[in-house]
């Protein structure tokens, strides 16, 4: 009974193969586009255990990953923040909004040439891409106010080594910046003459995520 079973699971998966295989090249293009495409299932911890990246896989490129952060610390959460006190405080200024624009996609960017000149492994470039935008998902949280005990602010320190990054030559550089994930923090500035209030912000910060999701979906369905 047990041959015969395996003998008729045989036959449909070779019926399925053919005809998957009977299907038109474009058809089956398709197909691959639409695994390609289909939504990649979060990693979680199991039991509440912590996930670690380091050597995950077996990969190389990732030895010591969770170093930098430290364990349980993916995206930086839960770094520690340390405002310092200025003898002239730094004031948000409003600037033209192209001129915004500007700036944050130079850095974005110089992000994708970081990660595709000096991270060869797909997998390890996923995780760090997915690193890199999660600090900044803690920062949106941030401005949203969702955690009375963070500032919104930068770190100076590491903000100042921005020209590390590039050598002269136009290069990427390999040296070593000299600091590490868990310092981000430790020197936080917070811009003052924001226009935020407990009362009305809120919901007008919602709005305004709203808005941008639409405005995304709009640009993904056209």
């Amino acid at each position: 009974m047990f041959a015969a079973s395996t003998t008729a699971l045989f036959l449909s998966l070779l019926s399925l193969t053919s005809v998957v295989m009977a299907k038109p090249l474009s058809y089956r293009r398709e197909q691959s586009l639409m695994l390609r495409n289909a939504p990649i299932l979060p990693l979680q911890a199991r039991d509440n255990q912590t996930v670690s990246f380091s050597n995950w896989n077996n990969i190389s490129a990732l030895q010591g990953f969770d170093d930098f952060n430290g364990q349980n610390n993916f995206n930086g959460k839960k770094n520690d923040q340390t405002v310092v006190i200025q003898e002239t405080q730094t004031k948000c200024q409003t600037v033209k909004i192209e001129l915004v624009q500007q700036k944050l996609v130079i850095l974005q960017e110089l992000a994708k040439r970081i990660i595709t000149e000096q991270i060869c492994d797909v997998q390890t470039q996923t995780i760090v891409l997915a690193q890199h935008n999660g600090a900044l998902e803690v920062f949106r949280d941030d401005i949203q106010r969702k955690t009375v005990t963070r500032q919104v602010g930068f770190d100076e320190q590491i903000a100042s080594k921005v020209n590390t990054i590039v050598n002269s030559d136009g290069s990427l550089s390999v040296n070593d910046a000299g600091f590490q994930g868990t310092d981000v923090g430790k020197n936080t500035v917070v811009p003052v003459g924001n226009n935020w209030s407990d009362d009305s912000s809120p919901a007008l910060v919602q709005a305004a995520l709203d808005a941008t999701a639409s405005a995304i979906n709009s640009t993904d369905s056209s």
